[in-house]
């Protein structure tokens, strides 16, 4: 299996590059491939979860959760961030689900974004992240 690169990596890689065609070439295993529907269903079964569980976890509606994991919405950022709280996922993982979608991560100089990034760090769930940003005066997250 070949060793995943770093955003930095390719990056200088792409600076460095005399021909585009022969990047894309030796990178193509590096490259975001899979939708956004793929890529929770994947998570999914690799946590070992149930949608139902998600949905609970969440608190998002169930028949929006499973639209987004069939690929008919487009979820917003601030659903996705509940999704990844659903999904127990790790800080690691939130971020490369909100690349995949198309949304800016989670930003370490956004005091919101940093509250998010603690308390998924610390398994916090979406009530207890909404607690911590309302007491805070931070927009909670959508649900």
């Amino acid at each position: 299996m070949t060793r995943q690169k770093s955003t930095e990596e390719l990056t200088h890689e792409i600076k460095a590059a005399t021909d585009i065609e022969d990047y894309l070439l030796d990178n193509r295993n590096q490259m975001l491939s899979q939708s956004l529907a793929q890529h929770l269903t994947a998570l999914l079964a690799r946590k070992k979860l149930r949608r139902a569980d998600v949905v609970r976890a969440s608190m998002l509606d169930r028949a929006y959760v499973y639209q987004i994991f069939s690929g008919e919405k487009t979820p917003s950022r601030d659903k996705l961030i509940a999704l990844a709280f659903g999904l127990q996922l790790s800080c690691e993982e939130t971020q490369k689900m909100l690349k995949i979608s198309g949304n800016r991560e989670l930003y370490a100089r956004d005091e919101r974004d940093v509250r998010i990034l603690f308390a998924l760090r610390e398994k916090k769930t979406v009530l207890e992240t909404n607690d911590i940003l309302f007491e805070h005066s931070l927009q909670p997250l959508c649900v």
